[in-house]
C-alpha cells in the first residue's frame, strides 16, 4: 500500500515542479514529462523501480488520445485524406526505412538486422507528435495535417512487420494468427455501426455521469484489450471505434469525460520513456550515442524535408513537417524486441537503438523549433521597403490601418478629407489599394517615413497602431519632432489611456469601450430592464467612469492608491444607481 501511495505521489509532484517550468523555458509539456522520468527512474533518484509496469499502464493514455482523435475524424474526412495516408504515408515508409535501413549496415549491422531496424525507426511518435501538434497549435495547419496522416499510415503498417520478422530470424512462422485478427477488426465495425450508440443512449437516461464516464472508459479499454488479444494494435482498435463515433450526439460528452484521463495517462507514458532511457549504456559511450542520436535526427529530418516536396505543403511548412516526425516510434521498442527475441537483431544493437529512440522523443521539441527556425530562415521573404509617399498634402496622417483605423478612416474619406494612410502589414496593403485606398507600407514610428508623409504640414494624426509599445513610441517621436500636430489615440487599455494622456495626447478612446457600454446596455433590456432606464444606466456609468480615469490619472503608478480609488467609485456608483431606482442587483463591473 506504500509503494502504492508512493508512485502516483512522486509522478504527481514531478509533473507539478517539472512540466510547468519545461513550458515556461519554451521546451514543452512533453520534454518536462521526460525529464520527469528520467530524474525519477532507475538512473536518476530511482524513487521508482517497476518501469515496465508503469509503461504498460501508461499505453492506455495513447489508446484514449487515439480514440478521441478518432471522434474528430468523421468517416468523410477520413476518406477525404486517403491520398494523404496512403501516398504519403507509403512514400515516407520505403525512403525513410531504406536509407535507414542502408545506414545501419554502413555501421556494421547485419544485413537482415539493419533491414528491420530502418523499418523501426521509420516510425515515429504518434503521441510525442501530437502532443506536440496540440501545444503549438499546428494540428489544423497543412504541416499538422500531413504529419498525422503520416502517422496513421505508419500505425497500420507497423502490424505486418511483426507478422514478417520471426520468417526473418529462420523460424518456422509467425504465430499470427490472420482469421483472429479480422474477426476482431470486424467486431470493431459492428459494435461500433450497431451496438455503441444504442448503449450509449440507454446509459445516458440513467443521468448519471459518473456512470457514463465509466461505461465511456470500458468502451476504450474493452476494444484496446480485444485488439491486444488478436496481437493487433490497442490504438488502432481504439481510433475506429472514435472514428465509428464520430457522427454520434454523444461525441461531445465523450471527449468531456476522456479528456482528462487521457492528458494524465499520456503524462504518465512520457515519463514512463524517460525512466526507460539506459543511462548506464549511454554513460559508457556518450559521444557514439550522442553522434548515433544526433545522426538519426538529423537524416531523418532531411528526408522528411524532401519527401514533404511531393505533399500538398508549402514551403515554409516542410522543415515543421520533418520536426514532427523526426524522432523515434515508441512502437520501435516492440519492434526492437521481437526483432531480439527472433535472432535478428543482436543484443547490443537493440540496447542501443532502444537508447537512441528513448533520447530521440526527448528531442522532439528542440527538432520542431529547430525546423521552424529553418523555415523562417530560408523560406520568409524580408520585409519589402517601404513605399516611396508622393506629396498629396493631406492634412490627416492615420498610422494603422487595421479594425479601427479602417472606420476611422472611412468616415473621413466620406467627408472629403484627404489623408495619409501608414500600415505596415503588406498583405493588408495590397488588399487595400485593390479598392483604390491611398495606403502606404511602412512603419510608422520611423522619422524619415513621416517626413515622407509631410508630418512637417499635418495637423492631425489618428495613432491608431494596435501593439502598446509602437503606439506610445510614435506619440513620443512626433511630440518631439512635430509638435504642433495634434493628436487622437486608439488606447486598448486603462493603463494606456494614462501613458497616453502622460504624453500630452489630445484625445483617447479606448478602443472597446463604446461598444461595450451598448453592450451592457442591451443586457440590462434583455433582463427587464425598459429602454429609457437602461440608457440612462449607461449614461450615468460613461460619465462616472471618465470621472474615476481623471481622478485615478495622477496615481495611475501608484497601485495602492488606484485601488483605493477604484473601490471608493464602485461605492460611490452603486449608491448613485440605487438612489435613481436602476436595479442593479448584481453590483457594478469593475474599472477597465
Amino acid at each position: 500500500m506504500p509503494d502504492l501511495l508512493l508512485t502516483p505521489i512522486v509522478f504527481l509532484l514531478a509533473a507539478v515542479l517539472l512540466v510547468p517550468l519545461a513550458q515556461r523555458l519554451g521546451l514543452g509539456s512533453v520534454l518536462g514529462y521526460l525529464i520527469g522520468g528520467a530524474i525519477l527512474g532507475p538512473w536518476g533518484l530511482a524513487l521508482i523501480h517497476n518501469v515496465e509496469m508503469i509503461g504498460q499502464v501508461a499505453e492506455i493514455g495513447v489508446v484514449l488520445m487515439l480514440f478521441l482523435i478518432g471522434l474528430e475524424l468523421q468517416p468523410q474526412k477520413l476518406m477525404a485524406m486517403r491520398t494523404l495516408v496512403l501516398g504519403g504515408g507509403t512514400l515516407q515508409m520505403v525512403v525513410c526505412a531504406a536509407a535507414l535501413g542502408i545506414a545501419g549496415i554502413l555501421l556494421g549491422m547485419p544485413w537482415v538486422g539493419a533491414l528491420v531496424a530502418g523499418i523501426a525507426l521509420a516510425l515515429s511518435s504518434t503521441a510525442i507528435a501530437v502532443q506536440n501538434m496540440n501545444e503549438r497549435h499546428l494540428d489544423n495547419t497543412a504541416a499538422g495535417k500531413a504529419a498525422f496522416a503520416v502517422l496513421l499510415f505508419q500505425d497500420m503498417a507497423a502490424i505486418p512487420l511483426l507478422v514478417v520478422i520471426p520468417l526473418l530470424g529462420g523460424g518456422e512462422g509467425s504465430h499470427f494468427n490472420w482469421m483472429l485478427a479480422v474477426g476482431a477488426v470486424v467486431c470493431v465495425l459492428v459494435l461500433g455501426r450497431y451496438l455503441m450508440r444504442p448503449a450509449l443512449r440507454l446509459i445516458a437516461r440513467t443521468g448519471l455521469r459518473e456512470i457514463f464516464t465509466a461505461f465511456a472508459l470500458l468502451l476504450v479499454l474493452g476494444i484496446a484489450e480485444l485488439m491486444e488479444m488478436a496481437e493487433l494494435s490497442m490504438g488502432l482498435g481504439a481510433f475506429l471505434a472514435g472514428v465509428l463515433l464520430a457522427g454520434s450526439e454523444y461525441r461531445k460528452a465523450l471527449e468531456t469525460d476522456l479528456e482528462p484521463f487521457k492528458g494524465l495517462l499520456l503524462g504518465l507514458f512520457f515519463t514512463s520513456v524517460g525512466m526507460s532511457i539506459n543511462f548506464g549504456l549511454l554513460a559508457e559511450a556518450p559521444l557514439f550515442i550522442g553522434a548515433l542520436t544526433v545522426g538519426f535526427v538529423v537524416l531523418k529530418m532531411v528526408l522528411l524535408t524532401l519527401i514533404a516536396r511531393a505533399l500538398p505543403l508549402a514551403p515554409i511548412q516542410r522543415c515543421t513537417f520533418a520536426g514532427l516526425l523526426a524522432q523515434g516510434s515508441e512502437f520501435a521498442f516492440v519492434v526492437f524486441a521481437v526483432a531480439h527475441d527472433a535472432n535478428v537483431l543482436p543484443a547490443r544493437w537493440h540496447e542501443t537503438l532502444v537508447l537512441v529512440v528513448a533520447v530521440s522523443m526527448s528531442l522532439t521539441p528542440l527538432a520542431v523549433g529547430g525546423g521552424d527556425w529553418l523555415s523562417r530562415l530560408f523560406h520568409t521573404a524580408p520585409p519589402p521597403p517601404p513605399d516611396a509617399i508622393e506629396p498629396d498634402g493631406a492634412r490627416v496622417i492615420i498610422a494603422g490601418f487595421g479594425r479601427v483605423g479602417q472606420i476611422a478612416g472611412r468616415l473621413l474619406a466620406a467627408s472629403g478629407i484627404r489623408m495619409t494612410v501608414l500600415d505596415n502589414d503588406p498583405d493588408l496593403i495590397d488588399m487595400l489599394r485593390s479598392y483604390g485606398l491611398r495606403v502606404f507600407y511602412g512603419d510608422a514610428t520611423r522619422l524619415d517615413l513621416l517626413k515622407a508623409a509631410e508630418a512637417d504640414k499635418a495637423v492631425l494624426l489618428i495613432n491608431a497602431i494596435d501593439d502598446m509599445e509602437a503606439s506610445l513610441r510614435l506619440t513620443d517621436i512626433v511630440r518631439q519632432h512635430f509638435p504642433h500636430i495634434k493628436i487622437i489615440g486608439r488606447a486598448r487599455n486603462v493603463t494606456h489611456v494614462f501613458e497616453l494622456r502622460e504624453r500630452g495626447v489630445d484625445v483617447v478612446e479606448r478602443e472597446t469601450f463604446e461598444s461595450a457600454l451598448k453592450i451592457g446596455q442591451h443586457a440590462l433590456e434583455q433582463l427587464g430592464i425598459d429602454k429609457e432606464t437602461a440608457q440612462q444606466a449607461r449614461a450615468k456609468f460613461r460619465a462616472h467612469n471618465l470621472e474615476t480615469l481623471d481622478k485615478m490619472f495622477p496615481y495611475y503608478r501608484d497601485e495602492a492608491h488606484m485601488i483605493s480609488i477604484g473601490q471608493a467609485a464602485r461605492e460611490e456608483l452603486a449608491q448613485s444607481f440605487e438612489h435613481d431606482g436602476i436595479a442593479l442587483k448584481s453590483g457594478t463591473p469593475p474599472l477597465v
